[in-house]
């Protein structure tokens, strides 16, 4: 009993946040505390239970055997306290809040639209921070806490603290200009090889559902422009022999009476889930859950519209 004068449940929660992130500064974040407070939070509940708890081990923090005896019983005494605590309800039309979100533009292009125009009518103090990188470097954003969520085409193994959500299923069409299609409107194998391709990619090379497809058997394309950015790739393909092939979604906006023509594909290219990525940090946090949700939501119903 005397022990438990030296401890208080801020220390506890402290601790809990310490083991699951085996890290201080993600520690920190997950707590919205300062570094030196969680440092010295570790310090006293060192103290405490007699125990370095947290270990550097090939630069990394490890738990010692106290501590991961500890995480299943905290996380159970946590657990019982919050259910005794009403959580005040997430309230959008008076939420004041900056999220931070990662895609590309062609995920801002399929669903920021509809997401902004039910954030200005259902939440207008809610702001948001969009940037853009590599899956890779958008995943270590989530992870470390410098994201909110992201956006895009991951691997299905992810961290074990990540959390994904499939939003859609994506396939791929070409866009050429009409003046150099035959009457069909499309081409077959040998003609749309025959041509120059602009691929979109964060980094050039032949990672990509495309060239894989073709590597398969045994065909190359030859890309003539490598670019970061669907919108400008659309605009490129009016007055030249180029091709573009890429996600159907980024052709939404192409007017039918345009200069270019969407077709199909003359091989088959394997379709792609487009995710939702954040981190399970973040579960407990009434705001971020209906953000999700809305997305979701947001995206549904267009889905529900088009089919």
């Amino acid at each position: 009993m005397n022990n438990l004068r030296r401890i208080d449940l801020n220390l506890l929660v402290t601790l809990h946040a310490l083991l699951i992130e085996k890290h201080v500064s993600r520690a920190a974040l997950r707590l919205h505390k300062s570094q030196p407070a969680v440092s010295h939070a570790l310090a006293h509940l060192r103290t405490i239970f007699d125990d370095p708890l947290l270990v550097r081990r090939s630069g990394k923090l490890e738990l010692t055997s106290r501590a991961s005896e500890l995480i299943l019983p905290l996380t159970d005494v946590l657990e019982q306290l919050g259910a005794l605590i009403d959580t005040p309800e997430f309230n959008p039309l008076s939420a004041k809040r900056v999220f931070r979100l990662a895609m590309s533009d062609y995920g801002a292009r399929v669903f920021m639209p509809s997401l902004v125009r039910s954030l200005r009518m259902l939440a207008p103090g809610i702001e948001l921070e969009v940037s853009q990188g590599s899956r890779e470097a958008m995943m270590a954003d989530v992870f470390d806490g410098e994201t909110d969520m992201a956006f895009g085409v991951f691997p299905d193994k992810v961290p074990e603290a990540l959390r994904m959500y499939t939003l859609f299923v994506e396939s791929f069409a070409c866009l050429a200009d009409k003046n150099t299609l035959p009457n069909s409107g499309t081409l077959d194998k040998s003609s749309w090889l025959a041509r120059p391709h602009i691929l979109v990619a964060m980094q050039s090379g032949a990672n990509n559902e495309i060239e894989r497809a073709l590597s398969g058997t045994g065909l190359s394309r030859h890309v003539v422009m490598t670019l970061p950015h669907w919108g400008i790739a659309n605009q490129l393909v009016a007055g030249t022999d180029l091709i573009l092939t890429a996600a159907r979604r980024s052709f939404d906006m192409t007017d039918s009476n345009s200069q270019v023509q969407i077709f199909e594909p003359p091989f088959p290219i394997e379709s792609f889930d487009f995710k939702l990525l954040w981190h399970q940090r973040r579960e407990g946090d009434a705001a971020h859950n209906w953000l999700r949700q809305l997305i979701i939501s947001v995206l549904n119903s267009e889905l529900n519209e088009k089919s």
